[in-house]
This record gives C-alpha cells, sequence and structure tokens, in this order.
C-alpha cells in the first residue's frame, strides 16, 4: 500500500504514434488510466489512474522527456530518439519497451536534390538540413567530416526540399510511404528507435514506488519476449 503521506507520482505519456503501444505495456505494469482518456475530444493533459498515488500527463514526446528530466514527472515513456537528441544527465532509461518501432534517418530528394540548398555530402562540407533533431543530425554529419546547418522543423518536413528550405531532411522512418509519397529518399540511417521507460534518476534513489514500477515494467517486457 503507497504511504498516504506521499506525494502522488506524475507519470509521462507521449501524445502520437507511441502510446497506443504503451497503453497495454501500461495495464501490465499496473498503471491504467481512468475513463475520459481514451476521449478523443478531451483536450485535457493530467488524468487520474487507477492507483490513487498516481497520474498521468500527456504532453508532446520531447516534453516526457524535459518533464521527467527536471523532476515535474518521475517516471514516463519516450522513444529513444527523444532520449539521445537531448542527452539529459538526470535521466534513465532502465527499460526497453519494446515498442514503438522505426528509425531516424537521412532523406534528399529521388532526382539527387535540385532545389535551392541542395548538395551533394560526398562533394561538400557543408549540407543545410531540416530536422527537428539538430543535435543527432550534428553528430551523424560531423562522424563524416561534414558540418550540417540544421533548420528546426517540427513537422512538415518533407516539403523543406521541395520549397528549398534544405537539401535533405532527417525525420522518423517507418514504412518509408511518407517519403515516397513527397518524392523522396532514405540515404542513410542514423538509429534505429524502440520506447523506453525512463525515470528521474533521483526520484529512483528516494522513492520505492518508482523502483518498484520500473521492476514491473520490466517484467512485463521480459514476459512479452518470452511470449
Amino acid at each position: 500500500m503507497p504511504d498516504a503521506a506521499m506525494p502522488p507520482l506524475t507519470f509521462a505519456v507521449p501524445k502520437g504514434r507511441i502510446l497506443d503501444e504503451a497503453l497495454p505495456v501500461m495495464a501490465r505494469a499496473g498503471v491504467v488510466p481512468e475513463d475520459g482518456f481514451h476521449d478523443k475530444a478531451n483536450r485535457s493533459l493530467s488524468f487520474a489512474t487507477t492507483r490513487a498515488d498516481m497520474r498521468l500527463i500527456r504532453v508532446r514526446a520531447f516534453d516526457v522527456a524535459t518533464f521527467v528530466a527536471h523532476g515535474a514527472a518521475q517516471i514516463g515513456i519516450v522513444g529513444s530518439d527523444v532520449i539521445e537528441e537531448f542527452d539529459y544527465a538526470d535521466l534513465y532509461a532502465p527499460v526497453d519497451l519494446d515498442i514503438g518501432h522505426c528509425r531516424l534517418s537521412v532523406a534528399e530528394p529521388r532526382d539527387g536534390g535540385a532545389g535551392r540548398g541542395a548538395s551533394n555530402a560526398h562533394r561538400t562540407s557543408h549540407v543545410r538540413v531540416a530536422t527537428k533533431y539538430p543535435n543527432l543530425t550534428r553528430r551523424h554529419f560531423e562522424a563524416q567530416g561534414i558540418q550540417a546547418e540544421c533548420v528546426k522543423l517540427n513537422g512538415a518536413m518533407e516539403l523543406a526540399p521541395s520549397l528549398g528550405l534544405s537539401g535533405r531532411i532527417v525525420d522518423l522512418v517507418s514504412t518509408g510511404a511518407t517519403l515516397k509519397q513527397n518524392g523522396l529518399v532514405e540515404t542513410s540511417r542514423i538509429m534505429e528507435i524502440s520506447a523506453r521507460l525512463i525515470v528521474n534518476r533521483a526520484a529512483l534513489k528516494t522513492d520505492s514506488r518508482v523502483a518498484d514500477l520500473v521492476e514491473a515494467f520490466r517484467a512485463g517486457a521480459q514476459a512479452q519476449k518470452a511470449a
């Protein structure tokens, strides 16, 4: 039984592609949102759970990492892309949940990039890239001896080359259908991605409930792999 004197836990979950896959994983670990969470017309950001000592917050994936790293939330779920992009010292990712699989890739126009700002990475020391992952993008190109000028976009990345904003993009890729529809091809992969359970390091050390949740999610992930 949780100690009634302890403050409630805040569990951060991401809006979008990972959440539908995450909910069954959460349920196996005893984290179940109450009615209203699944109502798409409900624009609330904070929700009760079946645990009296826990609430859920539903925010953007990048914000999940920020809330947990700074201790505003003690635990959460987010893609490994977000973890690597921010590299927060106070963030610990103890469990690979084996969901939300995709990849972070470089893509460019199928015709070789005739748009303004396009350039061939084999012929130049500088490229302009549209992405919401500037840190991962710079590191990727730096490893090839190329300076990447990152144009920060939060969406509609695929439009950037055709409108002359950049020669290539770095974005999440699942099937590649969206790239194809926009005349782009995947030219290299930066990293394979899956969703991870993340916790605040200080909370893990000071709150046994967080440690118990980590073990519950770990056990669930292991059981899923064994099934």
